[in-house]
């Protein structure tokens, strides 16, 4: 008789090669940028795996049934192992807003061959993508919107908070948001997206007082490479940060 822990193993082990392997589709973009000016903007979607179906469609945020004026083509289209497949997302010319930019999500789901195995689990893997409508004549310039936030320490009670607004047109994307006061460091958002338009707060340590403080954050760029700005807080005085190094490609 085996012993129990060597057959144990041997049971673990036959329930991981009872599973297939994980399929490897990718995308060619973190995210997309549909420039208004043309009529489509493209992704290709590679098979580093098996033979699968993809099923690609356009929504809007998680929860909301609004439709938008949005295709792709095609919707479902069989890509074979090693291969990639092009889709193209259309634009039916009318439906979103022109003096400001708008997201909607790229959904690509992978859709595995039925197994010819018994008790075999296979999964249908989505991936979900941003995608930015930038409207033809948009006012400013979407690699300066993250230094016109406007940024400001204000007092909640006996709370202190980190508010953030947004006056410019574009969406600004952002990573890792600290603020640092008399030596201690608080991480307000490890991510966050603040609209045209938008004001948002964050929660800031408990005891971290409205005085002089600094600022980091790293500003995710249309191709999904980093910059960090800092800026200079001082109580309930609106400060808008600059970049202090190059952008750095994720």
């Amino acid at each position: 008789m085996l012993p129990f822990k060597f057959s144990a193993c041997l049971g673990v082990l036959g329930m991981c090669l009872a599973f297939p392997t994980l399929a490897g589709i990718s995308l060619s973009a973190t995210r997309v940028v549909f420039d208004g000016t043309h009529k489509e903007a493209n992704v290709t979607v590679r098979n580093g795996g098996q033979d699968v179906l993809v099923q690609s469609w356009i929504d809007t945020d998680a929860g909301s049934d609004r439709s938008v004026p949005f295709a792709v083509t095609p919707p479902l289209a069989r890509v074979t192992a090693k291969q990639q497949q092009l889709l193209r997302i259309l634009y039916e010319g009318a439906g979103m807003p022109q003096d400001r930019e708008s997201v909607v999500w790229l959904n690509v789901q992978e859709i595995p061959q039925t197994s010819q195995q018994a008790n075999t689990l296979q999964l249908a893997v989505r991936q979900r993508i941003k995608v930015f409508f930038r409207p033809v004549g948009l006012q400013g310039d979407a690699l300066e919107a993250p230094q016109a936030l406007d940024w400001r320490l204000t007092r909640q009670g006996s709370a202190t908070v980190l508010s953030v607004s947004n006056p410019s047109a574009y969406h600004v994307s952002m990573a890792d948001i600290t603020v640092t006061a008399n030596g201690q460091q608080t991480l307000a958002a490890d991510s966050a997206m603040i609209a045209p338009g938008q004001a948002r707060t964050f929660a800031l340590a408990q005891g971290l007082a409205a005085g002089a403080a600094r600022l980091t954050f790293h500003s995710i760029n249309d191709y999904g490479a980093q910059s960090e700005y800092r800026a200079e807080l001082l109580p309930e005085s609106a400060s808008k940060a600059m970049a202090v190094q190059p952008a750095a490609s994720l």
